[in-house]
């Protein structure tokens, strides 16, 4: 599993006032980091890498992240991310502390592989259709996958992937499944006035010819 680490100072200084000295000073992004036997604490994270990781690393969602806090050592997940409406600005990190022994339950990114090469679509001319792009699991943190991997190069015409088929270790289950529920994840659908429709036109226009 990929690792990244982060370094934190304890923040006393709180409310939204605050937080926006913190923003605006472009140095800090106002946190917090709870769970486990310790109460929970604000905190300000160092900007530059965490921004220069968030752009590039996608891993960063769903991997156990090394948190520093005044040089003590947490392990954590991002548990939630407040971003600005419209400028390209993190507001609030929201981390949880982990360990091996309890599970956590988290998002994470479904990547669709060999689109390209799909049966529905090079050979039916059908539209691939994304229904789900992130997937809530629960494992143990060491255990959690970076990414759903959903190959769809067989996958033809008005099938659907769903959740139930989908092969993940015995350390990871899905929540909605564990809910009794399922649902689709991506889908091969016809396009709208289909080749079939055009064909028939066409042989319709040759013969009138």
């Amino acid at each position: 599993m990929t690792q990244f680490t982060f370094i934190a100072t304890a923040r006393n200084d709180l409310g939204k006032g605050a937080s926006r000295r913190l923003r605006r000073a472009k140095q800090y992004i106002p946190a917090i980091v709870y769970g486990g036997e310790s109460a929970p604490q604000p905190i300000a994270v160092e900007q530059r890498e965490f921004y220069r990781v968030l752009e590039t690393e996608e891993a960063i969602y769903t991997s156990i992240l090394n948190l520093e806090v005044d040089g003590k050592k947490h392990q954590v997940i991002m548990k939630d991310m407040q971003r600005h409406p419209f400028k390209p600005l993190v507001m609030h990190i929201d981390f949880q502390r982990v360990d091996s022994e309890h599970k956590v339950t988290i998002n994470v990114p479904v990547h669709f592989l060999n689109e390209e090469a799909c049966v529905g679509v090079k050979q039916q001319g059908g539209l691939i259709q994304h229904l789900l792009n992130e997937i809530e699991v629960t494992a143990l943190p060491q255990d959690l996958p970076q990414s759903i991997d959903v190959d769809v190069a067989a996958l033809e015409l008005n099938q659907t992937v769903h959740l139930s088929d989908l092969k993940l270790p015995e350390t990871v289950t899905i929540v909605a499944l564990s809910h009794g529920g399922d649902t689709g994840v991506v889908s091969v659908h016809a396009k709208k006035g289909g080749s079939e429709e055009a064909e028939t036109e066409s042989d319709e226009g040759e013969a009138a010819e």
